[in-house]
């Protein structure tokens, strides 16, 4: 399931607990709240995993258009080695491996650097991610220990066993 999603059940489960008469604090389900924590833990992995693969094909992406740099350059070196008996067909060979070396540094470029944007995307996603999590966990716990968003220290939560247990 997709973090946001969690995020999202935590956010309700909160919001719809039922109040504790007489003051603004609130019960929770201590077992949702731990079952919703432990997907969420187990999601963040998943797509930690997602951003480590990017980054791997990304790695393997720019090794293949090196190899094939590699193998332009060599050819282009073989394919004038060949030619070097007249000098006009060795300046032509020598032109014409410039060029294939300049276009297969400038693949080689476009890709590391899509690849690289690509990357980005993804990890600027994951964080964004991340971000959202952490502060719909920082906002639960506030919750949880009964303090209104953006003050500190209303009072502690009122449980069913020892809010320690954290």
């Amino acid at each position: 399931m997709d973090v946001l999603a969690l995020i999202d059940k935590l956010d309700d489960l909160v919001h719809n607990a039922r109040a504790v008469p007489l003051t603004d604090q609130v019960r929770i389900d201590r077992e949702a709240v731990y079952e919703l924590l432990d997907q969420m833990r187990s999601t963040i992995p998943e797509e930690i995993k997602q951003a480590r693969w990017i980054v791997k094909e990304r790695q393997e992406m720019l090794a293949e258009a090196k190899r094939e740099a590699d193998r332009i350059v060599e050819e282009a070196r073989d394919k004038a080695e060949r030619q070097a008996s007249q000098q006009a067909v060795v300046t032509l060979a020598e032109r014409q491996a410039a060029e294939l070396l300049d276009d297969a540094r400038l693949r080689e470029r476009e890709v590391r650097l899509g690849a690289e944007d690509y990357a980005d995307e993804v990890l600027g996603t994951l964080e964004v991610n991340l971000e959202k999590f952490t502060a719909a966990v920082r906002r639960g716990r506030e919750r949880l220990q009964g303090k209104p968003e953006g003050n500190a220290g209303d009072g502690p939560f009122v449980t069913d066993e020892s809010s320690s247990d954290y």
